[in-house]
């Protein structure tokens, strides 16, 4: 399994914002093609308006075509400028688990 961590940092105040169109709206647009939701995160100690959340795949392969397939989604395209403004700095990582990990590592 691969695993992409994405983290973005909101501008102050507004988490309450971002995380109700997420919900209301984005999360089920996300799900519908991405499939694999892990974890969403805000934090709470460290980091101040951070979001996390953290998508599994099967392969890269698959991960390109899931996020292919969700940019030409025209509900995703409407959604996006409801959370552009919010996000001040954005990162992404992608993640492959060790055998061992609980997450269900590779070889």
């Amino acid at each position: 399994m691969f695993y992409e961590i994405r983290t973005y940092r909101l501008k102050n105040g507004a988490i309450p914002t971002y995380l109700k169109v997420v919900e209301e709206e984005g999360i089920a647009i996300q799900k519908r093609h991405l499939g694999d939701l892990v974890a969403y995160f805000v934090s709470e100690i460290g980091p101040i308006n951070e979001i996390v959340h953290i998508w599994g795949y099967a392969s890269l392969d698959d991960r390109e075509r899931r996020r292919a397939a969700l940019m030409e989604d025209p509900d995703w395209r409407a959604f996006l400028p409801k959370i552009r403004d919010l996000i001040e700095v954005a990162e992404n990582k992608i993640m492959k688990a060790a055998r061992f990990s609980p997450l269900g590592g590779v070889s």
